[in-house]
């Protein structure tokens, strides 16, 4: 059996319209990739919460004691106290995004989340009731390191489990990054000191396939690595959006990066193409 890969999943629960469908997809990943589901209420504990939290739980099936965190404060603030005092691994949350100019952005909370929280993120865009299966996941790698390695292995067992279609292993390589290639050789000759990071198209491709192939995926999932060129992380939202992703996974190193994404990932707090999982 495979080791699952957090011991404590959280979901942050709001009585909205969209309430039963986000507790409904944790379920779901709490299957796949945990052991322990959690909730967490921003607001006061009552009588009438207490209820309409053990109406949802007989409903989906989970179990009645679950442990729920009340936390009062403003949504963000509340989630993330929660998140760091009681060693939450991954939080799963409803994206709450908005579609402006063509473009479906993150909501204030989920922003926040994706920034600050110390824990994996999951988040829905289109939570569902009966979660559909994830079927197109593309996963973005901005390094070559030991944990998007990981990161990478963690998505192929997802895949494995939601028995997708295709696994499209992404990294966008910019004309800053070709003009680095262009210069490379006479950087070396001048200095003496090797540029391993500034690669051509063609050793980036190489470099990828590599990196896919560490990862050791098993055969029933088909991957396909493509490096993609653009100036900016939005090249890798639009690729996205035109392969219909139903996932997108992006590795955030938290030994590099604290309460400011690295520049060449910033964008997934603006954006969000599809369901978005970030691994930590």
């Amino acid at each position: 059996m495979i080791q699952p890969p957090y011991k404590r999943i959280a979901v942050a629960s709001a009585f909205s319209p969209r309430f039963e469908q986000v507790l409904a997809e944790a379920k779901r990943v709490r299957e796949r990739l945990g052991s322990e589901l959690n909730l967490i209420y921003v607001g006061e504990q009552n009588d009438e919460t207490r209820a309409r939290f053990k109406s949802a739980l007989d409903e989906l099936e989970l179990p009645g004691d679950s442990t729920i965190y009340y936390q009062e404060g403003s949504p963000a603030e509340a989630i993330l106290q929660v998140v760091s005092a009681n060693d939450v691994e991954l939080i799963v949350a409803g994206a709450l995004e908005k579609e402006v100019v063509l473009r479906p952005f993150l909501g204030n909370v989920a922003r926040r989340l994706v920034r600050e929280a110390r824990c994996s993120v999951m988040l829905f865009t289109k939570p569902d009731r009966e979660p559909k299966p994830l079927q197109r996941i593309v996963f973005f790698v901005p390094e070559y390191s030991d944990h998007t390695r990981r990161a990478l292995q963690m998505t192929l067992q997802l895949a494995v489990q939601e028995g997708a279609e295709s696994l499209h292993v992404i990294r966008v390589y910019t004309s800053f990054d070709a003009a680095r290639a262009t210069l490379r050789a006479n950087q070396e000759e001048a200095t003496g000191d090797p540029q391993p990071e500034a690669r051509t198209l063609e050793e980036e491709e190489e470099a990828l396939d590599q990196f896919i192939e560490r990862a050791a995926a098993p055969p029933e999932i088909a991957i396909e690595g493509r490096c993609i060129r653009g100036n900016t992380g939005f090249a890798a939202s639009d690729f996205v959006q035109a392969v219909e992703a139903n996932l997108l996974v992006v590795p955030v190193d938290p030994s590099t990066s604290s309460t400011e994404l690295p520049a060449h990932i910033s964008w997934i707090t603006d954006v969000i193409p599809c369901n978005l999982w970030i691994i930590r």
